[in-house]
């Protein structure tokens, strides 16, 4: 690309006329398998349970979100089993990193409330189960309404907030 071909929605300084450093056209070999391994290992070394475990979560928590189609787009892909089994995961791996997270449980707890509400919404099912900071999980109890949750419910005991 030239100069002149630069609009004001592509500045000068974003051109780039050279291949970045690590790209093989650019006459360096890709990294060797063993180059490869190193690097993976030196990733390893440094990561904590803990932060794989954050992951994991956040990972739930979006992808309960697109099938509970609360993203924009994502209307078409709900499935509440698939939402229920990521609450469910959620609520159980929490606990474990809470003291970890900080002031950032507070954001993962309301994102899961949020599911949670979505869920029942998708299932017009109230969850019998209470708050995942610490209460006893509840398994085919009885609904609020006196209504038994089903048996196959793949999220069963899950809490909702209540009316």
């Amino acid at each position: 690309m030239t100069d002149e071909a630069a609009t004001p929605e592509q500045p000068e300084e974003e051109i780039v006329t050279e291949a970045p450093a690590g790209d093989p056209a650019a006459g360096q070999a890709p990294p060797s398998e063993e180059e490869m391994r190193a690097a993976y290992e030196a990733e390893l070394k440094n990561l904590r349970v803990e932060d794989l475990v954050a992951q994991t979560v956040v990972s739930l928590l979006n992808l309960g979100a697109r099938k509970a189609g609360l993203l924009p787009g994502t209307e078409d892909e709900t499935d509440p089993v698939q939402v229920g089994i990521a609450i469910e995961g959620i609520r159980r791996l929490l606990p474990l990193i809470e003291p970890a997270l900080g002031e950032n449980a507070a954001s993962i707890k309301d994102a899961l409330a949020q599911l949670q509400v979505a869920f029942t919404k998708l299932t017009g099912e109230p969850g019998a189960a209470p708050a995942p900071d610490g209460g006893a999980e509840g398994g085919g109890e009885a609904a609020p309404g006196g209504e038994q949750e089903p048996p196959e419910k793949a999220g069963g005991g899950l809490w909702t907030p209540g009316p």
